[in-house]
C-alpha cells in the first residue's frame, strides 16, 4: 500500500533530508514550509525525481486552522496522511533574563503546540486506517538543557512528554508515536559557526564530528517503517554519543 507522509518544516535541514528519504522509501510526501517556498518546491522536485508525488504547502503550524487546512489539502491531493514527522521548529540564542515573553510564547507555539495541532489533525485518518506513524523531532537539549535557549529546551522537553502521552493513548490502534533527539547536526545554525567553534563542539562529541541531517532522517525512516511496529513511546538518540559523557 502506498502511503502519504507529512513533514513539517521540510524546506531545509533535517526536514528536507527526511522528506527526501521518505520519498526514497516509497512514500508520497507533503512538504510543509512557512517562508522558504522556493526551497520547498526544490524538495518537491527531488521527491518527484525519486519517483514519488510531492506537494509543498505553506502553513504556520502554530495555527490550528492553518494546520487543519494543510491536512485537508494533503488528503484531497495525495490522500490521507499516515506518517507524520513533526520537525518544524524555531531557535534563537538568548539567555532567559534577556528573553521577551512574546519570544517564549512563539517558540512554544511552534515547537510544541505545532506538534499538538498536527497530531490532532491526522489522528482521525490514522485511526480509520488502523495504522499510523508519528515521529516528533526533539533535541538533546530537551534532555540536558542549555545555557542559551530556555524556551527551546522547554519546548523540546515538552515534546518528549507529548510523545509518551499520545503513544499510550493510541497504542492499541496500530499507531506508534516516537521521538528522535538529535545532537549537533550540520544545519544552517551550525554552518554559521566559526571554524574554532565547530572544532570545540566536535571535541565534545565522542565520535569526533558533527552529525548529518541524513543520519537523523535514517532514524525517522526506521521509526516510520513496518519493522518498527513494536516501538512506541521511545526517544531514540542521534548524537554521536554526546550524552554518554
Amino acid at each position: 500500500m502506498k502511503r502519504v507522509s507529512l513533514v513539517t518544516g521540510a524546506s531545509r535541514g533535517i526536514g528536507q533530508a527526511t522528506a527526501i528519504r521518505l520519498a526514497e522509501d516509497g512514500y508520497d510526501v507533503v512538504v510543509n514550509y512557512l517562508r522558504q517556498g522556493d526551497a520547498a518546491r526544490d524538495v518537491v522536485d527531488r521527491i518527484e525525481q525519486a519517483g514519488r508525488r510531492g506537494l509543498a504547502i505553506r502553513a504556520d503550524v502554530a495555527s490550528r486552522d492553518e494546520v487543519r487546512r494543510m491536512v485537508a489539502e494533503a488528503a484531497e491531493v495525495l490522500g490521507p496522511v499516515s506518517v507524520l514527522v513533526n520537525n518544524a521548529g524555531i531557535y534563537q540564542r538568548v539567555t532567559v533574563d534577556q528573553m521577551e515573553p512574546d519570544r517564549w510564547e512563539r517558540t512554544l507555539s511552534v515547537n510544541l503546540s505545532g506538534a499538538f495541532h498536527t497530531i490532532q489533525a491526522v489522528l482521525p485518518a490514522m485511526r480509520q486506517e488502523g495504522w499510523g506513524r508519528i515521529v516528533n523531532v526533539s533535541s538533546q537539549v530537551g534532555l540536558r538543557g542549555t545555557d542559551h535557549g530556555a524556551d527551546y529546551a522547554a519546548s523540546k522537553a515538552g515534546l518528549l512528554g507529548l510523545t509518551k502521552a499520545v503513544a499510550l493513548e493510541v497504542a492499541r490502534e496500530g499507531i506508534t508515536v516516537n521521538a528522535v533527539a538529535p545532537g549537533t547536526i550540520e544545519t544552517d545554525i551550525i554552518r554559521n559557526y566559526s571554524k574554532e567553534d565547530r572544532e570545540i563542539r566536535s571535541r565534545h562529541i565522542p565520535v569526533g564530528r558533527i552529525g548529518l541531517p541524513e543520519e537523523v532522517a535514517s532514524m525517522v525512516s526506521y521509526l516510520a517503517s513496518e519493522e518498527a511496529r513494536y516501538i512506541t513511546g521511545a526517544t531514540l538518540h542521534v548524537n554521536g554519543g554526546y550524552l554518554i559523557v
